[in-house]
């Protein structure tokens, strides 16, 4: 199933949005939203989404600069189609990376076809992650694919890993900047001894031997990174605490 948000600020429209949605098999409506911010919330809340269906004249944040915000540093988020009364946005519609682009008033015909579009790309997606490798080798390093490159890192310096849709983001503390591979946190998991890795939030792991303090609901990591406990890992991450706690 391809996990996907419905946003459009008009009632009317998302309904008739959401309807078509429901009647495609291989959709999964996951929420609708009235505006790009809602979505936001939906995202960062979610375990992942595949797809969003969005309009482009929307109040506060508009869908292009919404769909973009989720495409930064070159990283491709879900993939997009977007909904508009406005023929003009089309050609910029198809720079910001989207499936489709359906022009309002459409019919079911035209939303199906798009909805096509979306499977196709996210089959290839999906095919890409599955066969994406990760590789631990004797002397404590793994490799992985990255821009179309295999990039070798040494364990003992990553210092979190960051779940990005289905990418995930590597930052080590002998790079400047994160390695971005096309995993699952599943598979990375893995493949880390799990002695000095943990998830802490669905969308974190990190190494345990670069904790600097935890307080509240945060776990402070060596160059002063942040990272929120979920509370579906808080019980597992604070049992790994109290046994090394000192007492009297």
């Amino acid at each position: 199933m391809i996990k996907c948000i419905a946003i459009d600020d008009e009632p009317l429209a998302l309904k008739k949005l959401v309807t078509y949605i429901n009647r495609i098999p291989y959709l999964e409506l996951v929420a609708q939203c009235h505006s790009a911010v809602e979505a936001q919330q939906v995202i960062n809340d979610s375990e992942g989404v595949d797809a969003i269906f969005l309009d482009i004249n929307m109040p506060d944040l508009n869908g292009m600069e919404f769909a973009k915000s989720l495409q930064q540093d070159n990283i491709k988020g879900p993939i997009m189609v977007f909904t508009t009364a406005y023929s003009e946005y089309a050609i910029e519609g198809y720079k910001a990376n989207t499936a489709g682009y359906l022009l309002k008033p459409y019919g079911f015909d035209e939303f199906e076809a798009a909805a096509q579009k979306v499977k196709d790309i996210h089959e290839i997606q999906q095919h890409a992650l599955t066969n994406a490798t990760t590789q631990v080798d004797d002397d404590g390093t793994i490799y992985v694919k990255s821009d179309y490159k295999i990039v070798r890192i040494d364990i003992k310096h990553i210092r979190y890993i960051e779940a990005m849709s289905e990418y995930l983001r590597i930052a080590c503390d002998d790079r400047e900047r994160p390695v971005i591979v096309l995993l699952s946190m599943k598979k990375v998991e893995e493949h880390l001894p799990s002695s000095s890795f943990m998830r802490i939030h669905r969308s974190f792991i990190i190494n345990l031997d670069k904790i600097i303090e935890v307080k509240k609901n945060h776990v402070v990591l060596e160059g002063d990174v942040s990272m929120p406990i979920g509370d579906n890992y808080k019980d597992t991450f604070m049992n790994y605490l109290n046994k090394r706690i000192l007492t009297k």
